[in-house]
């Protein structure tokens, strides 16, 4: 009798936690999510991303290099202008070109080429100093147009990326003889990398080039206003 209710007792339980093990589901497994760089996500676009990064540091170094060089030569002194008027109306020709030499601003290279000129026509004075206003131009547009030229072929070799991704795809589904997720992926990722890194680029290129050109017109406009005012001063009578 004891026996029989030993297994009664144990069959009992079985039967319970079978029912609690029907009722409660299993945990669901743990999904951990990977984490990816920046880094590993621009590797996965292979080998295009090399030319691609070479463009991105020559954008970063020239907007870099030009934009503090154009900020250098937007300085004014608001006092040379006035000493030079000063020293042209007292006749010292000597001082003013001094002044203009220890003076590092396009302008005061202008100014310096008009006082060499004086006593010449005035055409001749406006036509020297519009030619050294020509060549300050051209050193503050120095490398600008490589910033123009990296932002149309910087997307062009994205689109490069995109077509070796495309065939990259395509091989390995020949090599495979069926479609699936796996063996697309690695194109995707090269096509899609490549794209969006190439555009970046040339975006940022294209803003840059646009950026410093407006620097540089601002520049010009103060050059072109200040050699106004010298040409103007050369008509005044001296004491």
């Amino acid at each position: 009798m004891t026996n029989l209710l030993f297994v009664l007792q144990v069959n009992v339980q079985n039967a319970v936690a079978d029912t609690l093990a029907k009722a409660v589901p299993a945990a669901a497994p743990v999904v951990q999510e990977k984490t990816m760089s920046l880094w590993d996500l621009a590797m996965k676009g292979g080998w295009i991303m090399i030319p691609i990064g070479i463009l991105f540091l020559a954008t970063l170094f020239i907007f870099f290099e030009r934009y503090f060089y154009i900020k250098m030569a937007a300085k004014t002194d608001t006092d040379f202008m006035n000493k030079i008027r000063d020293y042209m109306l007292h006749s010292k020709l000597e001082s003013a070109q001094n002044l203009c030499q220890a003076t590092n601003m396009p302008v005061a290279r202008m100014v310096e080429k008009g006082i060499k000129r004086i006593g010449r026509p005035l055409k001749e004075i406006e036509e020297s100093i519009e030619i050294v206003g020509k060549f300050e131009v051209y050193k503050l547009e120095k490398n600008l147009v490589i910033l123009g030229v990296i932002a149309g072929i910087a997307p062009m070799f994205g689109f490069i990326g995109t077509i070796a991704g495309v065939i990259k795809i395509f091989y390995n589904i020949s090599l495979a003889d069926n479609i699936s997720i796996g063996l697309i992926a690695s194109g995707l990722y090269e096509k899609m990398v490549t794209s969006a890194a190439g555009l970046l680029v040339g975006i940022l290129s294209f803003i840059a080039y646009h950026w410093l050109n407006v620097m540089i017109e601002k520049v010009v406009h103060t050059l072109e206003y200040n050699t106004m005012n010298f040409i103007d001063l050369l008509q005044e009578p001296t004491k």
